[in-house]
């Protein structure tokens, strides 16, 4: 069963629904929402982006809109979703954001584990949401807001102890890390440069690198590595040719775009597609 609230006059939209959702990703498909899968009693697997992921039980991953998801099995799952309009009206770069660690903040997919203290503490939270749905006033929008917040703040912290992010002033590389993989992820079609994302941020490109060499990875391999992934997908998900893809990536040449993949991933963009199995 979907619960679900919709507020016309701004588009906003957040929906919770179970398992029996997921068999809408049966085939692989775009999210397009923000995406909280929550395996609750069983484990759920899952393909993102073509990798496999097995979510064990009391554990919750995150996906972005962009992402995209196949549902393979598992029973017993809450699916969280909701669009900009619900909960990103603004893009201000904050933790609990839409530019946050849970989402395009984090160098990897996501996954928040919850032990006894804490699946208590959600599955409270998950009856207050479910009883807020179905309270139909002038004030249900924000209390839904207030809730996802909530959602959101406990998940970051949770995410952030297990990835050993301490809050000190140092920790201001992590917030570059994050302000960066969000510009990245708004301009990278059209954007390849270290220097555009800089001067976005006010930094020097020599800075930027300075700021990322902790890391293990440069400026320019975030963004090269965002643009190959993007071809993956496409050449995953669409039959768009090598050509179309290249353009839609922001090169005017193909050949440009394929030593990049090729140096990436020991492939060319055809001799990739030519490795995927069908998916039915």
């Amino acid at each position: 069963m979907i619960h679900e609230f919709k507020e016309f006059s701004t588009g906003a939209l957040f929906k919770i629904g179970n398992s029996e959702d997921l068999n809408l990703f049966h085939k692989p498909q775009q999210v397009n929402l923000y995406t909280f899968i929550w395996a609750n009693t069983q484990a759920i697997k899952l393909i993102v982006d073509s990798v496999p992921i097995t979510l064990p039980p009391n554990h919750i991953l995150a996906l972005t809109p962009i992402q995209y998801l196949q549902y393979v099995n598992g029973n017993d799952a809450i699916v969280y979703q909701f669009n900009r309009e619900f909960y990103c009206i603004k893009d201000h770069d904050q933790e609990v954001s839409c530019a946050g660690i849970l989402f395009f903040g984090n160098t990897n997919i996501p996954i928040i584990s919850l032990d006894n203290k804490e699946q208590h503490k959600y599955k409270t939270l998950h009856e207050v949401f479910i009883d807020e749905l179905e309270t139909k006033d002038n004030i249900q929008a924000e209390m839904l807001r207030m809730l996802m917040a909530r959602f959101i703040i406990k998940s970051t912290r949770l995410l952030k102890a297990k990835e050993g992010v301490i809050d000190t002033p140092k920790s201001s590389k992590i917030d570059l890390l994050r302000s960066f993989n969000f510009l990245v992820e708004q301009h990278f079609k059209q954007e390849h440069s270290v220097s555009f994302y800089a001067e976005k941020l006010f930094k020097s490109p020599k800075t930027l690198s300075n700021n990322f060499a902790k890391l293990n990875r440069s400026p320019l391999q975030i963004i090269h590595q965002r643009i190959v992934l993007e071809t993956k997908r496409l050449l995953t998900y669409t039959d768009k040719s090598a050509k179309e893809i290249a353009y839609e990536v922001g090169f005017d040449d193909a050949s440009h775009l394929s030593r990049l993949f090729k140096k990436h991933t020991s492939l060319s963009p055809s001799e990739f597609k030519k490795t995927l199995k069908p998916n039915g």
